[in-house]
């Protein structure tokens, strides 16, 4: 199912953190071409009190754009700044529709000083597609982020 070993994929991820002058553009597309069970990937930025969509790849755009902490998967990772692993969707009631594919999803929340300054957020068509392989290495990405935003 995974296109790329997450330590490779580390590693290409290090590089672009170091060398791009459009990092989490550039992150979010790597992700979402190397990765097969993840169909829909994205950065939320901080403002305020809310949630903003930055930076997405996937095959179409979401209309959450604009989501309250402690709102939906997203806002409840953003608000208790842990990840969040939804192996069903369908099953939390706190999921926030977006795409009738979307199967599962991981929230990884980025931190700057122990406070909350964004997060990726993944989508996958297939249901339970997340598994510890993938929080782990999604952490490692959020801690390379956090000076980019």
């Amino acid at each position: 199912m995974i296109v790329m070993d997450y330590q490779e994929a580390e590693d290409k991820i290090w590089e672009i953190v170091s060398n791009s002058s459009n990092v989490l553009e550039d992150v979010v597309v790597f992700l979402f071409k190397n990765f097969d069970h993840y169909s829909w990937v994205s950065i939320y930025l901080v403002e305020g009190n809310d949630l903003v969509l930055g930076p997405w790849k996937g095959p179409i755009a979401t209309e959450h754009t604009r989501i309250s902490i402690g709102q939906g998967i997203c806002g409840s990772a953003a608000a208790s700044g842990k990840t969040e692993v939804i192996s069903d969707v369908n099953a939390d009631s706190r999921y926030l529709s977006c795409f009738i594919s979307t199967k599962s999803e991981i929230v990884v929340p980025i931190k700057k000083d122990k406070k909350i300054i964004g997060e990726i957020d993944i989508d996958s068509d297939v249901k339970d597609a997340f598994k510890e392989e993938d929080t782990v290495f999604l952490e490692k990405i959020a801690d390379m982020l956090h000076k980019h935003i």
